[in-house]
């Protein structure tokens, strides 16, 4: 996917100058793009393999899962287009630090960790768990915004509380992950 540095491409009409890569998940490649002065995040599915995920038709699921953000009220960026075809996603984008950035700069979480578990709740108040790993929350003007959509149905083992909250500081869990990434 790296390819699509530097080039324009065409979604719906518009001309899309793709300017950086913003991040590489299990799903996809999300790129910072530009269109008429205005910046978006052109969202790019892959089809790389993944040990411990298991998708369906990922396209579908991303429009799914956030008709599902939605509907609980997690705070996420408006989706804007998408192209079934392509399987490409146009979304508002959203400027600020990730939360593991800040966490890997030493930045006081806590009260991001309880905006957090304000969001875990109303994840479960609807039957789902979000993915709460750092790389996917931007703090935009001091509040919590899920850039992912991804979603599933609620198991406690993947909740905030379980399994998120081992990665919003500098615990052992981040710090490995840290290494890892360097």
């Amino acid at each position: 996917m790296e390819e699509l540095l530097g080039k324009t491409v065409t979604i719906d009409g518009h001309a899309y100058h793709i300017e950086k890569l913003l991040g590489h998940g299990k799903g996809g490649y999300s790129y910072l793009v530009e269109r008429e002065g205005k910046l978006f995040v052109l969202k790019a599915i892959h089809h790389e393999p993944c040990s411990y995920y298991q998708f369906g038709n990922k396209i579908e699921a991303e429009n799914r899962d956030y008709k599902t953000l939605l509907e609980a009220g997690i705070p996420i960026p408006r989706m804007l287009f998408i192209d079934a075809e392509k399987e490409w996603i146009i979304k508002e984008y959203i400027d600020g630090p990730t939360v593991f950035d800040l966490v890997k700069d030493g930045a006081d979480t806590v009260g991001l960790i309880l905006q957090a578990k304000t969001i875990a709740e109303q994840a479960k108040s609807h039957g789902i768990n979000i993915d709460y790993y750092p790389t996917n929350f931007i703090v935009s003007e001091g509040k919590l915004i899920y850039v992912d959509y991804e979603c599933n149905p609620y198991m406690e083992e993947w909740d905030f509380e379980h399994w998120g909250v081992k990665y919003w500081s500098r615990t052992k869990e981040f710090l490995s992950q840290l290494e890892k990434n360097s």
